[in-house]
C-alpha cells in the first residue's frame, strides 16, 4: 500500500466531505467556524454534518423522497446504530459517520452525548406540543445543548483536566446551545406550526403570540446569553473569536427579536442582515485578539 492511501486517504476524504456539508447548508456557521484553528475547523464540521444529516433526517429531504415516518425513524435509528459502531471501533463505511466518530474520539465526544441528542431527533419524527417547560427542556438538551459539549469537547482538546473550570465551561456550553436553539424556534414559530406541525413553546399559540410572551422567552434567552458570554473570554484562542461571533450574532437575533411586535412573529422570520452580520464577524475577531480575557491562551 502507497502513501496517501489506505486510513489517512479515507480519513481526509471524509474531513471534506463534512466540511462540504457545512458549506452547502449554513452560512453563519461557516463564517464562525472560519475563525477557529484548523484542528478545530475540521472537529465542527464533522459535528455540524451528523447533525445536519440527522436533521434532515426528520425535517427534509428523507420526506421529500417519499419517505413515509416510520421510514424515517427506521434511517435514524440506523444512523445511531452506525455512530455507535464507529465510536467503538473508529470506522464506518458513511463518510460523514467516519468523520465525526474520528473527531469524537480524539476529544473524548461518547454516547452519553448522542444518545440524547438521537432521542431529541426522534421527538421531531410526528407533531408534536410540549405540555410543559420539563418536555421543552428535555428536548433542548438533547437537540442542542449536548452540541455545545460536543463542540467545547474540541475547544479543550489537550488541555489538562481542570474540574472547576471545566464545570464552568459545561454550563457556558449548555446555556449557549440552550439559547441558540430557543432564538431559532421563536423565529421559525410559524414555519414550525404550520409545516412541520411543531408548537415548541408550552401554551403559546405561535399565531397569537403576546409581547409579554415573547418577552418572558427572550428574558430567558438574554439569562443564558449572559451565562454563556461570561466565560468566552476564558477559552483558547483556536476557539474564542468564533464562539463569539456565534454570542455575538445571535444576541443580535435576540434584540431584533424584542424589537419584532409579537404579532407578526409567525409571518417573519427576523434575521440579521448581511453588512450587520459581517461587522459582527470583524467585532469577534478583534475581541479575540484583545488582551486579559480570562485564562485564554
Amino acid at each position: 500500500m502507497t502513501a496517501g492511501t489506505g486510513l489517512a486517504l479515507y480519513d481526509r476524504a471524509a474531513v471534506r466531505g463534512s466540511a462540504q456539508v457545512l458549506d452547502s447548508y449554513s452560512t453563519s456557521f461557516r463564517l464562525a467556524s472560519r475563525l477557529c484553528s484548523g484542528p478545530v475547523r475540521a472537529d465542527l464540521a464533522a459535528i455540524y454534518a451528523l447533525v445536519r444529516v440527522a436533521d434532515e433526517i426528520v425535517d427534509g429531504c428523507a420526506a421529500d423522497a417519499g419517505l413515509s415516518s416510520a421510514q424515517c425513524r427506521e434511517v435514524l435509528d440506523g444512523l445511531e446504530r452506525e455512530v455507535g459502531a464507529a465510536l467503538r471501533t473508529g470506522y464506518s463505511a458513511n463518510l460523514v459517520v467516519h468523520a465525526f466518530a474520528t473527531t469524537a474520539r480524539a476529544t473524548g465526544i461518547g454516547e452519553d452525548l448522542t444518545r440524547p441528542f438521537f432521542a431529541s431527533m426522534r421527538r421531531d419524527l410526528s407533531p408534536l406540543a410540549f405540555a410543559d417547560e420539563r418536555e421543552l427542556d428535555d428536548y433542548v438538551h438533547g437537540s442542542a445543548e449536548v452540541v455545545g459539549l460536543m463542540c467545547l469537547a474540541s475547544f479543550r482538546r489537550g488541555m489538562d483536566p481542570d474540574p472547576v473550570r471545566d464545570a464552568r465551561w459545561d454550563r457556558g456550553a449548555i446555556a449557549l446551545g440552550s439559547a441558540f436553539q430557543r432564538v431559532n424556534f421563536l423565529r421559525d414559530l410559524g414555519a414550525d406550526a404550520d409545516g412541520l406541525g411543531r408548537r415548541y413553546f408550552p401554551g403559546i399559540d405561535p399565531h397569537s403570540v403576546t409581547d409579554a410572551q415573547r418577552d418572558r422567552i427572550l428574558d430567558g434567552i438574554d439569562a443564558e446569553l449572559a451565562i454563556a458570554g461570561a466565560v468566552i473570554g476564558e477559552l483558547p484562542s483556536s476557539s474564542r473569536r468564533a464562539v463569539a461571533a456565534a454570542h455575538l450574532l445571535y444576541s443580535e437575533l435576540s434584540a431584533r427579536l424584542r424589537r419584532t411586535p409579537a404579532r407578526v412573529l409567525a409571518d417573519r422570520r427576523v434575521r440579521v442582515p448581511a453588512p450587520r452580520k459581517a461587522a459582527l464577524l470583524v467585532r469577534a475577531a478583534l475581541r479575540g485578539l484583545e488582551p486579559g480575557l480570562g485564562a485564554a491562551r
